[in-house]
């Protein structure tokens, strides 16, 4: 009997949210842990602790929302609420990426304010940019394993993630262009090798 791969479920094992009062505490609390980035954070709580979805989903949700205008992570709280309670379970897990940490963000966008002038504020906040580059990393990193089952063959990703990183990186191409291009070059890929 086969077995999944690390980091992965089947659909059978997966749980779900008990409500969408689950939805929004639990979102509310990932966005409250997303300091620098919540992707990581999302990634961690949504497929490894609550399975949720399945780390195959949550690559094919993921790429989904980058596509999509907004941010990234409140396309991919709606996507998840609305799998498991349509519109109701999507309104639930947008509110709690926002409702809390708005509050938040006010809050410290007035103390900032108060204290924008000083070296040391300035300091430390430049000093969490290598934090958030960090998580943003090992994220990815860690959705390296999914691309191995990907129609498109490992290597072929693989080629995807490194001209992807050259032209947004080094080239600073727009990122539509770069989305649009390669992604609609992926897409069409992938659509061949799939079987009929």
């Amino acid at each position: 009997m086969l077995s999944a791969p690390a980091g992965t479920a089947p659909a059978a094992e997966l749980a779900r949210p008990e409500s969408p009062r689950d939805l929004f505490v639990s979102f509310t609390w990932l966005a409250l842990q997303g300091f620098g980035g919540v992707l990581a954070v999302v990634q961690r709580e949504m497929v490894e602790k609550k399975r949720w979805i399945s780390a195959d989903q949550f690559l094919e949700d993921w790429a989904v929302a980058q596509v999509l205008p907004g941010p990234n992570v409140i396309n991919l709280a709606l996507m998840i609420g609305d799998r498991y309670f349509g519109l109701r379970g999507a309104i639930a897990a947008v509110a709690g990426m926002l409702t809390v940490p708005l509050v938040v963000i006010l809050a410290l966008a007035l103390l900032y304010a108060q204290y924008a002038g000083h070296p040391q504020v300035a300091g430390a906040l430049r000093g969490m940019g290598a934090v958030s580059g960090g998580l943003i990393a090992a994220t990815g990193i860690k959705l390296v394993p999914q691309l191995r089952r990907n129609p498109m063959g490992f290597a072929v990703c693989l080629g995807f993630v490194a001209v992807v990183m050259i032209a947004v990186a080094a080239l600073r191409w727009p990122l539509l262009w770069v989305l649009a291009g390669f992604g609609g070059l992926a897409c069409m890929w992938t659509w061949r090798k799939l079987p009929a």
